[in-house]
C-alpha cells in the first residue's frame, strides 16, 4: 500500500491529528468570543450538519426497514433514558451511606442521565465504514 492511498484511507483519524496540532499552536482561534464563534458554530451549525449529512447519507429501504423495528427503538429509549438513569440513581443511593464526597456523587447522576453522544457515534462509525 502505498503512502497517498494509505493517506487517503485514515484520512478521518489524519484530519483529527491536524485540527488538534492546529489547535495547540494557536488556541485563540477557538477560545469562546473568538474568530470561529465556537458558542454558535459548534452549538447550532455543527451539529445541526453532521445530522443533517447523516440523514442525507440513509437509503430510503434502510430507513424504512429500521423504521418497522418499533419494539426495538422503544427498548432502546427506554434502557436509555429510563432503565440507565435508575440504575444510577439507585447506586448512587448505596454510594451516598459511603464516606465519598457529595459533589462527586452529583457529577455521577448528571452523567448517568445524560443521552450518549449520538452525532459522534454516528461520525466513528461511518468513518470505519460500519452501518449507522
Amino acid at each position: 500500500m502505498g503512502l497517498l492511498e494509505r493517506l487517503r484511507k485514515e484520512w478521518f483519524i489524519l484530519g483529527i491529528v491536524l485540527v488538534i496540532a492546529v489547535a495547540r499552536l494557536e488556541p485563540a482561534v477557538g477560545v469562546k468570543g473568538g474568530p470561529l464563534k465556537p458558542e454558535i458554530t459548534i452549538t447550532y451549525i455543527a451539529v445541526s450538519a453532521i445530522f443533517f449529512n447523516s440523514g442525507l447519507s440513509l437509503k430510503t429501504e434502510e430507513l424504512t426497514s429500521a423504521l418497522m423495528h418499533v419494539k426495538l427503538h422503544l427498548f432502546v429509549q427506554i434502557f436509555t433514558l429510563v432503565f440507565f438513569p435508575t440504575a444510577i440513581w439507585l447506586f448512587l443511593q448505596l454510594l451516598s451511606i459511603t464516606p465519598i464526597n457529595e459533589w462527586l456523587l452529583k457529577g455521577l447522576q448528571t452523567v448517568g442521565c445524560m443521552p450518549p453522544p449520538v452525532s459522534s457515534a454516528v461520525i466513528l462509525t461511518k468513518a470505519v465504514g460500519g452501518n449507522e
